[in-house]
């Protein structure tokens, strides 16, 4: 794909306190837009200044919602080299999206190296302090203008970069979840597996109310029963029970999770027992009294690992591990990272180095 680049004349000053940068606060200097008719496909993809999207008052994704994204990183290696984890997942399930949601795929080998591109030219925007990334946001809105039901015409992808410290303010310190019963947040044959902007829009007031109550986030059971376990909202959930790492099946209520693949995947070649099943959250208060709950932990793209040290169930409260990081989540975020950052060797062609 032809990718034309136009270069910011007035250049954004870097942060240079890494310590400070938050997550997605600070956007970097360019952004890549590829436009998609029905007549040309998608076409005229080009690096431009960041700036503001021109959108009409009638364009269809503010009123109807069709509107998908993903979230990737790239690292500066221990030996100076740029690379990014898994984008070939991301881009394959940004594809998985669009079709859910009536938007017409892209080829997953020019988008792949269009972001590449991208990240080459924001290459000085990465932090290489511990625990930094530069965050990578790619999404595809609908903008054909009109009002009425039925899918846009015409399309514009859109990615944007920020430089980005933990996810969560607690870093790697373990975080307190609290159980949604009362919301829910998908049923199956709705959008559940897609990362499509209502999904989150939705989740919003439970995530407010979880917080005023001290909570980091919410723990969302299914949409039926509210019985079962399903997903963080903003993470995979997985339990460590009686030397048994189990996490919710992908039944097609919650998102499958690149992390998530990625930490079955070490998991299963460090021989440790994994069961991808139905979970009830009374399942787990159960392994808690038995004191055979070891571990929580949530897996994400922008949280990485994050060790769970409190379940909230209603007045049920149940710590874990002692309110520590478990010695697996930290065993599993070292090695995550490691792979990432070039400190240890990546066994698995994870890494995809930018490069040109």
């Amino acid at each position: 794909m032809k990718i034309d680049i136009q270069k910011n004349i007035q250049p954004k000053a870097k942060p240079t306190d890494h310590g400070a940068l938050g997550f997605g606060k600070i956007l970097t200097d360019h952004m890549l837009l590829i436009d998609y008719t029905r007549e040309q496909g998608w076409h005229d993809a080009r690096i431009v200044p960041y700036g503001p999207l021109s959108l009409d008052p009638a364009t269809c994704c503010l009123h109807y919602g069709q509107l998908i994204f993903e979230g990737l990183k790239a690292y500066k290696t221990t030996d100076g080299k740029t690379v990014m984890f898994r984008p070939d997942q991301n881009v394959k399930r940004l594809n998985a999206s669009a079709k859910r949601m009536c938007i017409p795929a892209i080829d997953e080998g020019d988008l792949l190296g269009a972001i590449a591109r991208l990240v080459k030219v924001e290459e000085g925007w990465i932090p290489d302090s511990p625990g930094t990334s530069l965050y990578i946001r790619p999404f595809i809105l609908g903008t054909e203008q009109f009002l009425g039901v039925h899918p846009s015409e015409t399309y514009t992808l859109c990615v944007i970069l920020s430089p980005s410290g933990p996810y969560y303010k607690e870093g790697l310190a373990p975080v307190r979840i609290y159980v949604e019963d009362s919301y829910v947040r998908a049923v199956a044959g709705g959008t559940g597996t897609v990362k499509c902007a209502g999904n989150y829009a939705a989740s919003l007031a439970s995530q407010k109310e979880s917080q005023a109550k001290g909570y980091s986030q919410v723990l969302w059971l299914d949409g039926i029963e509210r019985r079962y376990i399903e997903e963080v909202g903003a993470m995979n959930i997985f339990f460590v029970i009686d030397g048994q790492v189990v996490t919710p099946a992908l039944t097609g209520t919650i998102l499958p999770g690149v992390t998530r693949k990625s930490v079955l995947e070490m998991l299963s070649s460090w021989g440790v027992p994994t069961s991808e099943r139905k979970i009830t959250i009374q399942e787990i208060a159960d392994a808690h009294k038995s004191g055979v709950l070891d571990e929580v932990f949530g897996t994400g793209t922008a949280a990485v690992i994050s060790p769970v040290g409190e379940l909230r169930w209603g007045d049920l409260s149940m710590e874990i591990g002692g309110g520590k990081i478990g010695a697996l989540s930290q065993k599993l975020y070292d090695n995550l990272t490691g792979i990432q950052t070039g400190k240890l060797a990546d066994p698995f062609g994870w890494v995809y180095e930018v490069v040109g």
